[in-house]
């Protein structure tokens, strides 16, 4: 590669080094017509070099290949896309590894092992289902439950659906009660597990058809969202600046959507918050115990590589107003590239008041409206659809929301409801968790941070507080990764604090951010389940670990099938001294949900997520020097016009 047009150590992988880097991957012999590739992506360089602004660095990109042969063979590779030569090749054990993610051959090639066999066919003429031409078969990761002849092998299990007509969605017709374990690679049924539950539900749940909807009601009056002189942003070569932020954007194929040196400028001078945020892991775990569902549990972003299942996003349906698209390049299993259009929306809302005083001594009246840059992306993996929308604010603050919507995953209702909803005549849907990790690599002001968890605290009456009037709040520092694993605590009002290490504010204070957590219930599946064992970073809110170049999943590298206890619980396990280091904050939050009548047979939007806001970064309000807007204000009219109604009464009040 020619050196003079090297790109930015962190800049997203471009068609032509994609192309390079199977190439050169080929001629070292790596590559036949069996090779699969995954996780194909840069491999940043450490933090320190590129803080340090080195332009000798090489260009780097890790790829998982997979070999198809008759004994399936796992390879992690880096390529030097600078050097044009293969830099390292690790051989892993399928057996203790597990393998990489689902290939989008397997499904195809999981219905006919399914159709052909003799067993599953039978059982599914049992439950009134013989014409195969209306089945929907669905290959699912299969995790780890203790069955020999999986060991070492690629296995999916495969429930499946009844499609009527093209326009019958097949999902509220679960042809429940049998799922079969097949061996992918090796074209065969392992076993077909059979319930009493024999009944394929039969009323429609096409959601588009006017029989199941009822009439289209009046629509709401149009909302218009202009921004004449265009948008406050700007963007070149994925470098975005907005309102004193300023950051990159990546993209790859695993963890989709990725920010990266996020800073804010403050005066004269551009501060360190996140050198790199992303959404490290999901895990959709189902709390059905019967045979057929037990062993449900999805990791969306390591076993189906959810970056590579961006939706196209469209103008006036996913987004709103004056929107700037990015297209994102994934690889596929071939290791080509592959463009997906429009997967990234980047655009302003309004954000409500940002602050606001009517001063009757100073007679004055003021107000500042708040203003959000929203980058976001979407993905359908099977049923469900994400939504992912980083929000930074004029006031420094950084949010994530994951949004949740889509189709609940249906079964045949057994009468069993402690562990299931029922949602239509003889169809249910049990009882699951959404949880989510964000990795947040934090650079509070440089990269020593260190970490406080901070709880609210009553305090009794006494000498020190004799009409017991008094609270306060206990700061307790973590000093090492086995003391960095932690609870959220609704009732303490529990937060952590990130401050640095070298910079104080003027009161003498660290300057910090704090992590502001939703505190929902984390992982519920028994302690000793294969589920909590590979979802180990689900178990808990917050781990804090010292930063590690690669350490960058948080259930692991290769997680489909893996035996469980890598990831996060293995990272921690090296009890690494966190007090004023370089550290990562990997923050562990989601919905649990029981599904209601009202999520059927399309579930509204569910949103889970968390917020990172300055504490002490900022020596006052970062946004007073934030101009009134004289279109949207009248301060003629002072505070006098709050006794009585405004003129043109009907707008919003936020």
């Amino acid at each position: 590669m020619d050196t003079a047009v090297t790109p930015h150590p962190l800049a997203r992988l471009s068609a032509a080094e994609i192309e390079s880097a199977r190439t050169i991957a080929e001629a070292a012999g790596l590559v036949t017509s069996r090779t699969r590739f995954s996780y194909v992506m840069v491999r940043e360089p450490d933090k320190a070099d590129v803080l340090a602004g080195r332009t000798d660095l090489p260009r780097e990109v890790s790829m998982l290949l997979t070999e198809l042969d008759s004994t399936v063979r796992l390879r992690s590779v880096i390529v030097d896309l600078r050097a044009g030569d293969v830099v390292a090749v690790h051989e892993l054990d399928p057996r203790l590894d597990g393998f990489g993610p689902t290939l989008d051959e397997d499904f195809a090639r999981g219905d006919a092992i399914v159709k052909a066999d003799a067993e599953w066919v039978a059982a599914l003429a049992r439950r009134g289902v013989t014409d195969l031409d209306t089945v929907r078969t669905v290959p699912l990761s299969a995790g780890v439950y203790g069955y020999a002849d999986e060991v070492g092998r690629r296995v999916y299990r495969v429930l499946a659906f009844q499609q009527m007509h093209p326009a019958d969605p097949p999902w509220a017709h679960p042809i429940d009660g049998v799922v079969a374990h097949i061996d992918i690679d090796a074209g065969r049924v392992l076993r077909v597990v059979e319930t009493a539950v024999e009944h394929v539900p039969a009323e429609s749940g096409d959601y588009l058809d006017d029989a199941v909807r009822g009439p289209i009601r009046t629509a709401p009056r149009p909302i218009e969202i202009r921004q004449p002189e265009g948008v406050s942003f700007t963007l070149v070569d994925d470098v975005l600046t907005w309102q004193n932020w300023s950051l990159r954007i990546g993209y790859n194929g695993r963890e989709g959507l990725t920010l990266h040196q996020v800073r804010y400028r403050d005066g004269d001078e551009d501060r360190d918050i996140l050198y790199r945020a992303s959404v490290s892991e999901m895990v959709v775990n189902y709390g059905d115990p019967s045979p057929t569902h037990a062993w449900q549990n999805y990791f969306d972003v390591s076993e189906y590589q959810f970056g590579r299942l961006a939706n196209a996003l469209e103008l006036g349906c996913d987004c709103v107003g004056e929107i700037t698209y990015l297209d994102a390049v994934v690889v596929d299993d071939h290791g080509a590239p592959r463009v997906l259009p429009n997967a990234i929306c980047i655009h302003e809302e309004d954000a409500g008041v940002l602050w606001k005083h009517r001063d009757d001594f100073a007679g004055t009246a003021v107000t500042r409206r708040n203003r959000r840059l929203v980058i976001s992306f979407f993905v359908t993996v099977g049923n469900y659809d994400y939504g992912f929308y980083w929000y930074l604010t004029l006031d420094g603050a950084i949010r994530l929301e994951s949004k949740a919507t889509g189709i609940v995953f249906p079964s045949g209702d057994s009468g069993e409801r402690e562990f299931t909803t029922p949602l239509a005549p003889g169809l249910g849907a049990p009882v699951h968790q959404h949880m989510f990790c964000a990795r947040l690599d934090l650079t509070i002001d440089g990269v020593r941070n260190q970490v406080d968890e901070l709880d609210v605290r009553r305090v009794p009456t006494g000498p020190g507080n004799p009409w017991g009037n008094a609270f306060t709040r206990t700061v307790t520092r973590l000093r090492r990764e086995s003391e960095g694993v932690r609870d959220a605590a609704n009732q303490l009002g529990r937060t952590w604090r990130v401050s640095s290490a070298e910079r104080a504010n003027r009161t003498g204070e660290a300057t910090a951010y704090v992590l502001a957590p939703e505190g929902q219930p984390a992982l519920l599946s028994a302690d000793d389940s294969s589920t909590r064992r590979r979802a180990g970073f689900a178990a808990h809110h917050l781990w804090v670990t010292r930063y590690e170049r690669d350490e960058l999943w948080a259930a692991g590298y290769t997680v489909n099938q893996h035996p469980g206890g890598n990831g996060l619980p293995r990272y921690a396990a090296a009890d690494r001294d966190i007090d004023g280091q370089d550290i990562v904050l990997w923050h562990s939050f989601g919905l649990t949900h029981f599904p209601r009548l009202e999520d059927w047979p399309i579930m509204p939007v569910d949103t889970a997520g968390f917020v990172l806001k300055p504490h002490g970064f900022f020596d006052r309000n970062p946004t007073l020097d934030l101009p009134e807007d004289p279109a949207a204000c009248h301060p003629e009219h002072g505070h006098h016009a709050a006794a009585g109604h405004s003129h043109g009464g009907h707008g919003n009040h936020e």
